[in-house]
């Protein structure tokens, strides 16, 4: 009677190869959904912003995250200076552009 125990026991532990992969499948499922739905439209918006903050210069009306609407006078090699009213002028990161109202040539 022990001996068919200790068989039941080792049946029932002893995994093979195919419900190993099995009981791997969702968890690789998963993953590969979060890269599709999160990931990769996350990367592509950053690379749209960075190629938005390369194409700005002087003239350029800009956004900043913070709210502010102001117009590009020069930019250095790590932010813009923006003017944002009459005698008005503050320096803003260029990660601190959120977006862009209107190009200077347009």
């Amino acid at each position: 009677m022990t001996k068919m125990l200790l068989v039941l026991a080792q049946a029932q532990t002893a995994p093979s190869g195919a419900s190993s992969l099995l009981q791997l499948a969702p968890l690789v499922l998963m993953f590969a959904a979060m890269y599709f739905l999160l990931i990769a439209p996350q990367r592509k918006k950053q690379k749209e912003h960075e190629k938005m903050l390369a194409a700005l210069g002087s003239g350029d009306e800009i956004v900043t995250t913070g709210g502010l609407y102001g117009t590009i006078t020069s930019v250095k090699d790590d932010r813009f200076i923006v003017r944002i009213g009459d005698n008005m002028k503050v320096e803003v990161g260029k990660g601190f552009i959120s977006s862009v109202v209107k190009k200077s040539g347009a």
